[in-house]
């Protein structure tokens, strides 16, 4: 009996020494525009535990994605600038490598393209970035960090990217031309373009697929898009200007960052309305939601911090310190 309680304790405190293990390697990115670097938080302790510099003089990546197996993360350099303004036109996507906190590499477009959005397909590895002034997606492959491709988008700043959860449609929120591309990720071609308003700022999409969302920059309200249609199917109003969004992981809410207001808005997705706000820090940015889908973290520019909302409590449980310009979010496994 002894020895097996000692075996039953040695396999319980490995478990446990797993599960430990497991959790302190999940990692929290963050691009701060400001500060012009990447902060790394630890999302259980709510903590910043380190911060790696972009080192590309005048100029500052807006958004981050992290590889599959957690080990490296993918930072474009945007410029120095906004979209659609005058500025630097960055050409580079910067390779961290998370385990040691430094850069180890750079993807060089060859020209200035104001790379932008990094989103990493699980289905087919591949990693998309957005190139406004090629008006495409650029196609890197993740493993040898070469250019293999690229998507036109039809369109004129093509700042954000969703894609289906199959990875086969792409959705890009053109900017200035204020329209919606749909594209055929497979076969790297545009497959319409849809009108949405005068000026649009980001994209999201439903967890089935079947509802595509971007927020018009002019009046506050949601553009609804049914993706089987490609066409405008309504709009949601919203007390501000929205901005980034992300559905649930339930289907039923989509989160959407209000800058003017500090809060989220909360989109019941069966009624298309308006359910509740949820106030969190100033000028909320962008909205991830964790992997368990029971907390959403939205970076809040204007005080370089990123509120952890609970989605059982639609509470604001903590304010992350982060850095100044707090933008973009990603998750390391």
């Amino acid at each position: 009996m002894a020895a097996m309680n000692k075996r039953t304790t040695v396999f319980v405190l490995a478990i446990v020494t797993f599960i430990t293990a497991g959790a302190a390697a999940q990692k929290l990115l963050v691009a701060n525009q400001s500060d012009r670097t990447v902060s790394l938080i630890d999302p259980a302790a709510g903590t910043r535990v380190s911060t790696i510099a972009e080192d590309i003089p005048g100029q500052w990546g807006h958004e981050i994605a992290a590889s599959s197996d957690g080990h490296r993360a993918f930072l474009p350099i945007y410029g120095n600038s906004g979209v659609g303004k005058p500025g630097i036109d960055g050409n580079k996507l910067l390779v961290i490598d998370l385990g040691i906190e430094q850069v180890t590499g750079v993807v060089d477009f060859g020209h200035g393209v104001r790379p932008h959005l990094p989103v990493l397909d699980p289905a087919s590895g591949l990693l998309y970035v957005t190139t406004e002034l090629d008006d495409a997606i650029t196609i890197v492959d993740p493993a040898t960090l070469k250019i293999v491709g690229k998507i036109p988008t039809g369109q004129k700043e093509s700042h954000m990217l969703a894609l289906s959860h199959d990875g086969k449609l792409g959705y890009t929120a053109n900017v200035g031309p204020g329209t919606v591309s749909v594209l055929d990720m497979v076969g790297r071609r545009t497959v319409a373009v849809i009108p949405v308003a005068g000026e649009i700022q980001r994209i999201a999409i439903s967890r089935d697929d079947r509802l595509v969302f971007t927020s018009d920059v002019a009046q506050p309200r949601l553009a609804v898009i049914d993706a089987a249609a490609n066409k405008l199917k309504t709009w949601v109003d919203l007390p501000g200007m929205g901005y980034g969004a992300a559905a649930t992981h339930d289907g039923r809410w989509l989160l959407v960052a209000i800058p003017s207001k500090n809060v989220i808005a909360v989109v019941d997705l069966d009624k298309l309305q308006l359910a509740r706000t949820v106030n969190v820090a100033k000028s909320p940015q962008e909205i991830l939601i964790r992997p368990d889908g029971q907390v959403a973290f939205v970076s809040c520019m204007g005080t370089g911090q990123v509120a952890a909302v609970n989605l059982a409590t639609w509470k604001t449980e903590k304010l992350i310190d982060a850095g100044k310009g707090a933008d973009g979010l990603g998750w390391a496994k």
